[in-house]
């Protein structure tokens, strides 16, 4: 199987895997069985149960970095890693918000070569791969921006830019946000990890938006350490412009 038709599809499995453990998140926030911050720990835990025995049912040979999984080193050595957030945004999750997302991307070689990010609040599941398009720009951009701890960095470029903050919980719903044509620009600086923002960072450069760091470097993939700070995905039009407002 070529490398090309390979991606393609561990794309739509990342986008079924996704959707289920998202139907199942649906089906425990409903059942009344749990509330609040209870809510949510049953939520990853069920989840990430879910994602771990697809994978290694459909991909043994892979290995696997997910936020609700104790790290194996192992992974290190390997050149195609799945990197999993079973339930990012937790806290929205828990409050019976819609901003909730779940992350299902393979890096290949420390690149994002495929993912999913599912948005079950809204019935939605985005799949890296042809087909995906971004809404024309509006007038006056809008800033995604976290709905409990903006970012200082990112409320300065918003005003530097006259754009709009838009409020959002995961950072998967608020990448997603710019495909659903509801803002344009994602920088973020407060601190994330790879399995916040590689599903995302994989569905966002198939529809050919701008992603990187926020110094304009590349965002790379299954380091020792998962700790990824800060990115910024936006139109591509806007990321020369957003990149030297950020000093």
């Amino acid at each position: 199987m070529s490398e090309s038709l390979l991606q393609n599809t561990d794309a739509a499995l990342a986008g079924q895997i996704a959707t289920i453990a998202g139907d199942l998140l649906l089906q425990l926030q409903r059942s009344g069985l749990f509330t609040g911050k209870a809510l949510g720990k049953a939520g990853d835990r069920v989840a990430n149960a879910f994602i771990m025995e697809a994978l290694a049912a459909q991909r043994p040979d892979d290995a696997v970095l997910s936020e609700e999984e104790r790290d194996n080193p192992a992974r290190l050595s390997a050149s195609r890693v799945w990197i999993v957030d079973p339930l990012d945004g937790t806290r929205e999750y828990g409050e019976a918000r819609e901003d909730w997302a779940v992350h299902v991307a393979l890096a290949v070689d420390g690149r994002p070569a495929g993912g999913a990010v599912a948005l079950p609040g809204l019935g939605q599941t985005f799949i890296s791969g042809p087909g995906l398009t971004v809404p024309a720009a509006p007038a006056r951009p809008r800033m995604l921006v976290s709905r409990t701890r903006p970012a200082a960095e990112a409320v300065a470029v918003a005003e530097a830019l006259g754009a709009d903050l838009v409020p959002m919980g995961s950072a998967g719903a608020k990448t997603m946000a710019i495909l659903r044509g509801e803002a344009d620009i994602y920088l973020h600086s407060g601190g994330q990890y790879e399995w916040d923002n590689c599903a995302p960072a994989a569905v966002a450069l198939a529809a050919g938006l701008h992603v990187s760091r926020i110094d304009g470097t590349p965002l790379v993939y299954n380091n020792a350490d998962p700790y990824l700070p800060d990115l910024l995905i936006c139109r591509k039009e806007d990321a020369a412009r957003v990149l030297g407002l950020i000093g």
